[in-house]
């Protein structure tokens, strides 16, 4: 590729910069808001805390190296696909999977490759989920979609990685037998740790569900549906006023009717649960 006259490559990486930093805003925006509606729905949040980075220099040569290129910024682009990377910590293996359904579902969001080291780990123990999307920034007069690496596993996994990382860096990455051997070992437990306190509130959540709680949610996303379109909607003041001449009733009673509906069918539900109770 030809360099356009007066091409300055330290004001291009600043501009891969800029890039890489405000689609690892958008993205934690976006899991942010996931979280606070699982929080408000179920009353959990499944994601304990996030962590952001873009790739340091030595890390990104070193791999430009690796791959046998030349160090430019049109190659750090185009094939380090982890320059800017987010790690998403959840409290069970089931929230992983949630959160990474939840991401791809997104209709800015592109999925462009998942490695999923839960179901196939690497040989050394290491699991966690690996998804690289892009993410579209808009500026002012172009969008540019911007690779970002989303890491997602839960405390046990990121507790086993920190540390099987601070191992490894201590030999350069050629530790004796026996501690990788010890390393393999910690995985599979931890791996066991995981699955039982998965099971263990699976079993918790059985244990406190009931009827009661189900009708509860119906009733939330029965009228969330009624109130979803009034979010981006704008009623006109003249509109407001031919509503309020009209004899048939209007939307928001008709609004008040299906949710007073709703309550009603509810309370009946609730008397002949009871009632079998008693029988």
């Amino acid at each position: 590729m030809e360099l356009p006259i007066y091409y300055d490559e330290a004001e291009e990486w600043k501009s891969a910069l800029f890039l890489y930093n405000s689609a690892l805003r958008e993205i934690n925006t976006k899991l942010e808001i996931l979280n606070d509606e699982f929080k408000l729905a179920h009353s959990y949040n499944p994601i304990e805390h996030i962590t952001s980075r873009v790739k340091s220099p030595e890390s990104i040569a070193k791999k430009i190296r690796h791959k046998n290129k030349e160090l430019t910024v049109e190659n750090i682009v185009k094939y380090v696909n982890d320059v800017a990377g987010i790690r998403v910590i959840c409290s069970f293996t089931s929230d992983i999977y949630r959160l990474a359904d939840a991401i791809a579902n997104q209709n800015d969001v592109k999925v462009l490759k998942v490695k999923d080291y839960i179901t196939n780990p690497k040989e050394n123990g290491y699991k966690s989920y690996h998804m690289i999307v892009t993410v579209p920034i808009f500026l002012t007069d172009n969008v540019i979609d911007t690779k970002v690496e989303i890491q997602i596993r839960t405390i046990a996994m990121d507790f086993w990685a920190s540390l099987e990382h601070k191992i490894y860096y201590k030999f350069e990455g050629n530790a004796p037998a026996n501690i990788k051997k010890d390393l393999k070992e910690c995985a599979d437990i931890i791996g066991y740790l995981d699955h039982k306190m998965m099971s263990l509130n699976s079993e918790i959540q059985n244990y406190t569900k009931n009827s009661l709680s189900d009708y509860k949610e119906i009733m939330s996303q029965n009228y969330l549906n009624c109130m979803k379109e009034s979010y981006g909607k704008i009623v006109e003041d003249d509109e407001e006023e031919g509503n309020k001449k009209k004899e048939e009733p209007s939307e928001s009673n008709t609004v008040s009717k299906g949710v007073s509906s709703t309550v009603s069918d509810f309370g009946e539900q609730v008397k002949k649960m009871f009632r079998k109770k008693q029988a």
